[in-house]
């Protein structure tokens, strides 16, 4: 093999070779924030993950090889809400599934809230209405904020200061978002089957903002007394 043949081959393999995620990371900090998020119940932030380490541990770096190194692993280090968490492989959720009762569900009014909350968000009670058609029991919300899954987040700049709902951060790790700008679209929608292929003409998905709106204050004082904790009802309409 002449040396030009022989330095082509060389190159070719070189290309091919895998990258090491871990090639300039410390290792001893890797295992350490891997010990971190392993243990944690609650996803972590960077900040978070910082406090526990030696100064000057490249926390980006230390995610992001942890991500590659567990990208085809059984668990995946997922970005969930801005912070990151082990989850159980997309693909191998049906191992761990169990059928079991379910002592509590949604009523169909709570998961119609729930969505417009979601996707119109900063949104209030009257504007919830108005988007369902129908009047808001006292129930619906109370749900909806006992899971955690909605919070009040502000007041309305218009006469008698309605509260304003939004999504929480529970929310977005109950359904695996990184925030709300992940929500699915419309085309996503239409392929899940949820919306026509062929929508009435003008229809589009609301963008939601997890910030707070021009004419949006946030919210200081008590809770409303259509807010208070109290017996769950969902069957309500």
């Amino acid at each position: 093999m002449s040396s030009v043949a022989r330095m082509i081959e060389t190159i070719e393999t070189e290309m091919d070779a895998p990258v090491d995620p871990q090639a300039g990371v410390n290792a001893e900090h890797l295992r350490m924030v891997e010990a971190l998020l392993f243990a944690a119940s609650e996803p972590l932030d960077e900040k978070a993950l910082s406090t526990s380490l030696p100064e000057g541990a490249d926390v980006p770096a230390i995610l992001a090889a942890l991500e590659a190194i567990y990208e085809k692993r059984g668990v995946n280090l997922c970005r969930i809400a801005g912070k990151y968490q082990f989850r159980t492989a997309a693909d191998l959720a049906f191992l761990l599934r169990k059928e079991k009762p379910e002592q509590k569900r949604l009523s169909k009014a709570a998961i119609e809230t729930l969505a417009i909350i979601a996707y119109h968000q900063p949104v209030t009670r009257a504007e919830i209405e108005d988007i369902r058609g129908v009047a808001l029991s006292k129930g619906t919300l109370d749900t909806l904020i006992e899971v955690g899954w909605v919070k009040i987040r502000g007041r309305k700049r218009t006469p008698g200061r309605p509260v304003t709902y939004g999504t929480s951060e529970a929310f977005l790790v109950q359904f695996g978002l990184e925030s709300v700008g992940h929500l699915p679209g419309l085309d996503e929608l239409k392929a899940a089957g949820f919306l026509e292929a062929m929508p009435p003409s003008g229809f589009d998905v609301p963008n939601p903002s997890e910030a707070l709106s021009a004419d949006e204050d946030p919210y200081e004082g008590e809770e409303p007394q259509d807010l208070a904790t109290g017996s769950v009802h969902l069957d309500q309409a």
